[in-house]
């Protein structure tokens, strides 16, 4: 189904910039950067010693997100906490930008939670190579000598699924509350009928945000972790 009006799609079609506009998850995915590179901007610029009320709302997020994912991963695996916050927000924003008029939601294009899913699989294993170096093998060998060329095949099947899971799970849920609100829209979107839905879209928009970090989390801790 095609969305009915993506002004900054309009706005490229005016300028003569059609074979981009044909990509509105690569625009709004810019548009989600620069939003959050300026944001960052703001916030680093005005920070103090006696926060201020967005300061402390900052703080009361990362802080949150850092004591949760401490809390499964251990003093160890705070260093990469800030790749994994990172794809939290952006996920989050890429999700929340769907519920303005006019915008399409990044993550409603299976090619954007893929590129999400294909940067964790990699710092996954990057981890894993860190704290275990060679080692790592031992991950996907099982405990069982005499199994370990089946298990090898078995765990590398199970390690690449995780990019299709991670995919499909935020694409298929973003796409399908982004259809149900474009029908309500074009039933009745003159008379409200899709307020409640968008409303719990900002709960969908963040449960899938955290779903998405909390799996990822527990795919580094995976890594870290020594094989049985």
């Amino acid at each position: 189904m095609e969305h009915p009006y993506l002004f900054l799609v309009q706005l490229l079609e005016a300028v003569g910039a059609k074979e981009l506009a044909q990509y509105p998850y690569i625009i709004y995915s810019w548009l989600i950067m620069l939003i959050l590179i300026i944001l960052g901007s703001i916030a680093v610029k005005g920070i103090s010693m006696i926060p201020s009320k967005s300061q402390n709302i900052f703080e009361l997020v990362i802080k949150g997100l850092e004591d949760f994912m401490v809390e499964l991963t251990g003093e160890e695996g705070r260093w990469f906490f800030p790749i994994i916050a990172t794809i939290f927000i952006y996920v989050f924003a890429c999700n929340l930008i769907g519920l303005v008029p006019g915008c399409f939601p990044p993550t409603a294009n299976i090619n954007t939670t893929a590129s999400c899913a294909v940067t964790v699989f990699v710092v996954t294993h990057f981890i894993g190579l860190k704290y275990h170096g060679v080692k790592y093998i031992k991950h996907f060998l099982g405990p069982v000598i005499l199994l370990a060329p089946l298990m090898f095949v078995i765990e590398l099947i199970g390690h690449f699924a995780r990019v299709l899971s991670l995919s499909f799970r935020l694409f298929g849920n973003m796409m399908g509350h982004e259809l149900v609100l474009m029908i309500l829209f074009g039933l009745g979107g003159l008379y409200l009928i899709p307020l409640p839905i968008m409303a719990m879209g900002i709960f969908v928009s963040f449960v899938q945000a955290f779903v998405f970090f909390l799996l990822s989390v527990m795919y580094f801790t995976g890594a870290m972790e020594h094989a049985h």
